[in-house]
């Protein structure tokens, strides 16, 4: 259930939330970029995920991730079911780090139609949601995207979120709703006008006490989100690096004053399998406090 003061870490605290959730079709090129070949796990799902754990907890138990700039961080399920230092990774990010757990409930996309593709069914969601609030999770996260300005596309992106939502609600549970507009799209500015608009509809429709979460694209014009940030209905609006690099990322979202970063591959830009536990430390550090300053830091 959601803590009194996990929300009110998330609602206002300074910093930033660390986004450790690839699976699927994202892990290998993770794992890639950390310095581990394909050849390594040949195919096996099995020794993928427990190599990406591997990677996951050396950053979680990484001196520098804690609740000083790290407020949280969304985890894969089978991050959120496995553990770090003995404990529950739940546990041990809350109870040790002082970080916030959220979970990735989505189980991917469904095919682009009219410009968007909409999440795939999650039957057992509300098994998984339980075994959540079990385990200490404070809020879940879910994804769409977003690739043209259609109108339809967007509107029912934002009604399959919502609809989601309000399950999660039900479980005590915070929704990060996540509709990603790509960096590579021809209108992004026009998709951005767009999904705001229907955010805004949907936000000014929920139950009185409900609250979401928001996880947006940066966007091309600064502040352009604050309306949302400024809602009754809404906790807080994180910024996704879409692609970005952790440079470009934090540029931008340095000029957006109602945002703050929930980054991933932006996070872990740089760090690979071969350093040394110093090194490691020395570049996730790096990474966190340039991170940690455009979202805390504006101009």
């Amino acid at each position: 259930m959601a803590d009194d003061a996990m929300y009110k870490q998330m609602s206002g605290k300074a910093g930033f939330v660390a986004a450790l959730d690839q699976s699927g079709g994202s892990t290998p090129g993770a794992l890639r970029a950390y310095g581990i070949p394909d050849s390594a796990w040949h195919g096996d799902e099995s020794s993928m995920f427990k190599l990406m754990h591997q990677m996951r907890v050396r950053i979680m138990t990484s001196p520098s991730f804690a609740g000083a700039k790290v407020i949280a961080a969304i985890l894969f399920e089978r991050t959120m079911d496995g553990e770090a230092k003995g404990k529950p990774v739940p546990t041990f990010l809350w109870q040790e780090r002082g970080v916030v757990p959220f979970l990735k409930i989505d189980k991917g996309l469904e095919p682009e139609k009219d410009g968007v593709s909409l999440m795939k069914p999650m039957p057992g969601l509300d098994a998984l949601l339980e075994r959540a609030v079990k385990l200490g999770v404070f809020g879940t996260k879910m994804r769409s995207v977003i690739d043209h300005a259609s109108q339809p596309g967007i509107a029912a992106i934002v009604a399959q979120q919502f609809e989601v939502a309000d399950q999660i609600s039900a479980h005590g549970l915070i929704p990060i709703i996540e509709p990603e507009i790509s960096i590579k799209s021809p209108d992004k500015a026009a998709c951005e006008a767009l999904l705001r608009d229907a955010l805004l509809d949907r936000l000014d429709a929920l139950p009185k006490g409900v609250r979401v979460m928001l996880k947006l694209t940066l966007p091309e014009t600064a502040d352009f989100y604050m309306p949302l940030a400024k809602h009754a209905g809404v906790v807080r609006v994180v910024a996704l690096s879409g692609g970005y690099t952790r440079a470009e990322a934090c540029r931008r979202l340095a000029t957006n004053h109602a945002m703050i970063a929930s980054f991933s591959r932006a996070l872990t830009e740089g760090l690979t399998q071969s350093m040394s536990d110093a090194e490691f430390d020395a570049a996730l550090t790096a990474s966190i406090d340039e991170i940690y300053g455009a979202s805390a830091v504006k101009v």
